[in-house]
């Protein structure tokens, strides 16, 4: 029996005996994916069962392993997006890793797909550039996306499986993590941005403006509770919501109406209120003020959240 057919039987007998039941499993889109029942991402999972069938001593076995570790060792930088399609031979293991750099508040969505005779799963994985690379960051089949929680680099590395052919498929995209908070709005909407002077110098703006005809409607740009709904003499009618998952408050300031009370639970894209003016914006024309406040911190800049890319063309 060659070599080839000798792992072949083994992951076989694997997948017979259940203990290779994920070779089968349909994994959903793995958000903030951080680690399975077991500890460890799904790639890590499969080394170990490698590792206990015999199979990661095989010449095959090692040359997949091999290349997993020397794909994150020579990661290189990438734009903001990547469309890549190759051939995949199973008797050459090959492991492809991306430096990607993040904002916080953008994330990266990484889909990859093997076109193969036989079902095949594809591994994806999210590493740290100023850790151990031991363990992964997040872990998925087929799709993950990671969102960066601060200004960072991370490598992004795609596995087919072992053993498999066909063609793979690769899209990544840096992408910011909230939805744009103006309905038919873009970020050419975007007019006034975080930190420049007000009252002659006396404060700074502590969000971003989106300017849009009155009544446009405003949604919530990401989950979270309403916690406030009130009107102030600076921001006018305003809404606050928590956003539990980044431990954000989310502000949105000078609405014409507010259409959710305290205690509503929003949904990204759930309608919270209406564009205007109000409060100290009645002398300019229509706009939603909106902000990001952390606990310890205070105003934070929103941009990169709701921008797909806010190094280029930023707003004045």
């Amino acid at each position: 029996m060659t070599s080839v057919l000798r792992v072949l039987f083994r992951i076989a007998l694997l997948a017979a005996i259940g203990t290779g039941a994920w070779l089968s499993r349909d994994s959903p889109l793995l958000r903030f994916a951080t680690a399975s029942v077991a500890g460890s991402s799904p790639h890590q999972q499969f080394v170990a069962q490698l590792g206990r069938s015999g199979v990661s001593e095989t010449p095959l076995g090692r040359a997949w392993i091999a290349s997993a570790s020397s794909a994150v060792a020579d990661a290189q930088p990438v734009p903001s997006s990547v469309n890549r399609t190759m051939t995949i031979a199973a008797e050459r293991p090959v492991a492809l890793a991306y430096l990607v750099t993040l904002k916080r508040g953008q994330l990266v969505d990484i889909r990859a797909t093997l076109r193969s005779a036989a079902p095949a799963q594809t591994f994806i994985d999210v590493f740290p550039t100023d850790q151990s690379m031991a363990t992964s960051l997040g872990g998925g089949l087929g799709a993950l996306q990671f969102e960066a929680h601060a200004d960072r680099r991370v490598i992004v590395r795609i596995q087919p499986e072992l053993l498999r052919s066909g063609t793979l498929t690769i899209a990544t995209r840096v992408l910011p993590a909230f939805l744009f908070p103006v309905a038919l709005a873009t970020a050419r909407n975007l007019q006034s941005e975080f930190g420049v002077d007000r009252d002659g110098g006396r404060r700074q703006h502590e969000g971003v403006d989106i300017f849009a005809k009155r009544g446009t409607e405003v949604l919530s740009a990401s989950g979270g509770l309403v916690t406030r709904v009130n009107e102030t003499a600076i921001g006018g009618r305003v809404v606050w919501v928590w956003d539990s998952a980044r431990a954000l408050s989310v502000y949105y300031a000078h609405l014409d109406q507010q259409l959710v009370s305290v205690g509503t639970r929003m949904r990204p894209g759930d309608v919270l209120g209406t564009v205007g003016n109000t409060g100290n914006a009645r002398t300019t024309s229509p706009h939603l003020h909106f902000g990001l406040y952390e606990r310890g911190t205070g105003a934070i800049d929103p941009e990169a959240f709701i921008r797909a890319d806010p190094a280029h063309g930023k707003a004045r």
